[in-house]
């Protein structure tokens, strides 16, 4: 039976995905205390990345907003891995997003908005968060994007 994140999620046309297998020597999330920490988050789609390429040269921003967006979604998998319930999350403490981005193109915060708008859709209020958008040369496996999340738990 799904909770009430899981009914949102569905209402909006979206479902959880499985949780993405680490690429490399590291958990796809920790838990301390309250907190849970997702490892950065690539746009895996069904294992594989869904675009390939730098923001602003192979990929359109609004394309990378979309894959930001499934970062987000990949992060909430992640998190339910090691929280056992999204109903548990408290809020959203802070999103790092990076974006592998052309050496002329400046606008990762909006690119990062679509990590940032799918959480608020999803948690509301619990949704709102710090954040980092930052521009890098270059993400693993050529990734557009790559979006980590840090939650609170309501109860440890």
């Amino acid at each position: 039976m799904a909770g009430a994140v899981e009914s949102r999620l569905a209402e909006l046309g979206l479902t959880l995905p499985a949780v993405v297998p680490p690429l490399a020597s590291y958990q796809p999330a920790v838990r301390s205390g309250v907190y849970v920490y997702t490892s950065g988050q690539l746009p895996m789609v069904d294992g594989k990345l869904a675009v390939t390429g730098k923001v602003g040269a192979e990929v359109t921003p609004d394309e990378a907003k979309e894959l930001a967006k499934t970062c987000a979604l990949n992060a909430l998998a992640a998190v339910k891995s090691v929280a056992g319930d999204l109903d548990r999350i408290e809020r959203v403490v802070k999103v790092v997003g990076f974006v592998a981005s052309a050496s002329d193109f400046t606008g990762q915060p909006a690119v990062i908005n679509g990590a940032s708008e799918l959480l608020g859709a999803v948690l509301g209020d619990k949704g709102v968060h710090a954040r980092s958008a930052v521009g890098v040369a270059v993400l693993p496996l050529d990734a557009p994007v790559e979006v980590e999340v840090q939650v609170e738990l309501a109860d440890a």
